[in-house]
This record gives C-alpha cells, sequence and structure tokens, in this order.
C-alpha cells in the first residue's frame, strides 16, 4: 500500500523529477509532483511524493525532512487527506 507524503520549502526551480530522484535515495517512489499555479505556471512551493510502501514513507519522513534540495531545506510530512 502506498503512502502520500507532503513535501513543502520547494526552491522555484525543483522539477518532479528532480524531486522524485531525491526521495528515490531512500525508497521505492510512485510519484511526485511538485504543484503548479494554474495561472502564473510557476511553482507554488510545495508538493506530494507517493512512497511504495507505508515503510519507505516512514523512512522517507526521518531521513528527508529537514535534508536539503536545489539549495533549500524542506519539510516532509505525511499528507492530510482532502477536506
Amino acid at each position: 500500500m502506498s503512502k502520500r507524503l507532503f513535501v513543502g520549502s520547494i526552491a522555484w526551480g525543483t522539477t518532479d523529477a528532480a524531486l522524485k530522484a531525491h526521495f528515490e535515495q531512500v525508497g521505492g517512489v510512485e510519484s511526485a509532483n511538485v504543484i503548479m499555479d494554474k495561472m502564473s505556471g510557476r511553482s507554488k512551493g510545495f508538493g506530494f511524493v507517493e512512497m511504495a510502501s507505508d515503510a519507505d514513507a516512514l523512512t522517507a519522513v526521518d531521513k528527508l525532512n529537514g535534508s536539503e534540495l536545489d539549495g533549500r531545506k524542506i519539510v516532509v510530512s505525511e499528507a492530510r487527506p482532502k477536506q
């Protein structure tokens, strides 16, 4: 079962591929998406990563929260469901 993670404080230039590669260091990644503004086409500074398993998700939160990606320290936590 996959687990969705929230990733905050992403640099404006970070791509989906760069985000996926960063998380693949700690486990299997099913998808990685940087959220883009519909009007400007620019990153909103956050995204979501879907890890292959709950164990990989826990490892990612432990090891990657506070890590550096494209010159910025990212925040990694379990994603909350949409309300």
